[in-house]
């Protein structure tokens, strides 16, 4: 277990599971829509956290990039929940996925970073926090993540 959450802390700071995704950036609509948008979309994802293992998994199946909708991994019986430091909120137009490679192009839409402070969760004890960045994405007006995925190593 413990070698799952080390896994799952050090995949969360590269942000995500990796893989050649087609696109680019796009401008969204506005700096205060795009911080109000994330604000949910964190919001959201500890709603789901509260309820259970099941509903964060498909919390994060429904807001999985689209582009990265294969890449979706099982946190089995744990939940995530994450307090994102909103202030330093700001764009990563530079950011390629984690393995994607020298050619690779960035997760279509508008790429943001932001620090985060991280909780993991097994029925409700806290197993382990974790401080770092994560990434999301601004696509078509929704908010995007990239779910960590667990090694086993």
């Amino acid at each position: 277990m413990r070698r799952v959450l080390l896994a799952v802390l050090g995949l969360l700071l590269l942000a995500g599971c990796s893989s050649k995704v087609a696109g680019r950036p796009v401008a969204a609509a506005s700096p205060d829509q795009d911080l109000k948008l994330v604000r949910t979309y964190f919001k959201d994802l500890n709603e789901a956290a509260d309820e259970g293992p099941d509903e964060q998994r498909e919390f994060l199946l429904h807001s999985q990039h689209p582009d990265f909708a294969d890449d979706l991994c099982d946190l089995g019986d744990l939940t995530l929940t994450i307090d994102p430091a909103l202030s330093t909120l700001r764009a990563d137009p530079d950011w390629v996925p984690p393995g994607a490679g020298r050619n690779a192009t960035h997760p279509r839409g508008k790429v943001y970073v932001l620090g985060v402070s991280v909780a993991i969760r097994q029925d409700g004890a806290l197993l382990g926090q974790q401080i770092g960045s994560e990434r999301v994405v601004i696509l078509d007006g929704k908010v995007y993540g990239f779910a960590p995925c667990p090694t086993g190593e």
